[in-house]
């Protein structure tokens, strides 16, 4: 099974639309989704401050900020 983590902080609403996004997802493709918030770690908060939401699976950055349903799909399959 697929890790899919998302990479969010609190008050960001992108990061809710990615999240509705990824649960919507697990419907058809089955995957562990792992929340991460980036305020919880300093290295993750410089590495990704201004590109949150990041989607990433199996260890791969696939998607950020305004993620796309078809794009992370793709990498589900």
């Amino acid at each position: 099974m697929k890790l899919v983590i998302l990479y969010t902080k609190v008050n960001c609403p992108l990061c809710e639309d990615a999240k509705q996004l990824l649960e919507f997802l697990q419907l058809d493709h089955p995957f562990e989704l792992k929340e991460v918030d980036i305020y919880q770690n300093d290295d993750l908060l410089e590495k990704y401050q201004l590109m949150i939401p990041v989607v990433e699976i199996d260890g791969v950055e696939v998607d950020y900020g305004q993620v796309s349903i078809d794009h992370i799909s793709k990498h589900l399959v």
